[in-house]
């Protein structure tokens, strides 16, 4: 069984004391690449570094909306000379972390939504899939995707919406990305929508270190955990681990042109 994790922040300091044995032991386990995300300018060289060290890594740079305090007006000019050096290389495949979260009331909408947009079109200028973090925002994510079409689409990081929400991503072009919070008892309206998903829409994924599955509480999330969260997810989706990996991998690997 191969597996791609779509979504990990594996330059995070979590994993300076064991990254290589951690990586190691992932690939030991089926999960072959990894992608790792940018979420500000100070650490899109952290990310570039360690993607560099690995053939099987490959970087998404963006600016995520939950650290919008530390984004200032010239760092899309600074993604934009990020994407431009980078573009045709092999390991930088999307733009990413980037996109709307109305949880935290202290992160101001209208900032997110012209950061939002600006990556958006970055994303299609560059021909870029988008890694979008949405979270209490989708009717608004939704629309934004509907004026700003990216014929390369993209993931919705971390999906939790409603079926109807699905749908209108799916029709969008975009995967819907599933991992560790899905896997808890207590997530019966996702383990519902997840019954009803096409394989053909979903990818999986960690966001190492964070959102561990019910199987490992409390832990640090790494890619190790993929195959147990594939597993579990299968379960609920009602079709064999392999087939659910089987599928992820090939939607990974048509998104991202590997």
């Amino acid at each position: 069984m191969q597996l791609i994790d779509t979504h990990t922040h594996l330059d995070f300091p979590d994993f300076d004391a064991d990254r290589p044995a951690l990586l190691a032991a992932s690939r030991a386990l089926g999960v072959r690449q990894m992608v790792v995300l940018g979420v500000y300018r100070d650490n899109w060289q952290r990310v570039w570094d360690l993607v560099q060290s690995d053939p099987d890594l490959h970087a998404a740079l963006g600016l995520h909306p939950v650290y919008l305090q530390q984004h200032g007006a010239e760092d899309v000019l600074h993604l934009r000379d990020w994407l431009t050096r980078l573009a045709g290389h092999r390991q930088l495949c999307a733009v990413g972390e980037i996109g709307l979260d109305y949880y935290l009331p202290e992160l101001d909408r209208e900032r997110q939504q012209t950061l939002f947009e600006a990556q958006l079109a970055l994303a299609a200028e560059f021909e870029r899939p988008a890694l979008i973090h949405v979270r209490r925002s989708h009717a608004a994510a939704i629309a934004t995707l509907k004026r700003l079409a990216n014929p390369r689409a993209g993931i919705i990081h971390a999906f939790a919406g409603s079926y109807e929400e699905a749908r209108e991503y799916i029709k969008l072009g975009f995967k819907l990305g599933l991992g560790g919070a899905a896997t808890w008892p207590q997530a019966l309206r996702m383990h519902r929508v997840l019954a009803k998903l096409p394989l053909d829409a979903v990818v999986l994924e960690t966001d190492s270190p964070d959102m561990a599955p019910a199987m490992y509480p409390g832990q640090r999330n790494s890619p190790a955990h993929l195959p147990a969260i594939c597993e579990a997810l299968a379960g609920i989706m009602a079709v064999t681990p392999e087939r659910l990996a089987e599928a992820s991998t090939a939607n990974a690997r048509e998104l991202f042109n590997w």
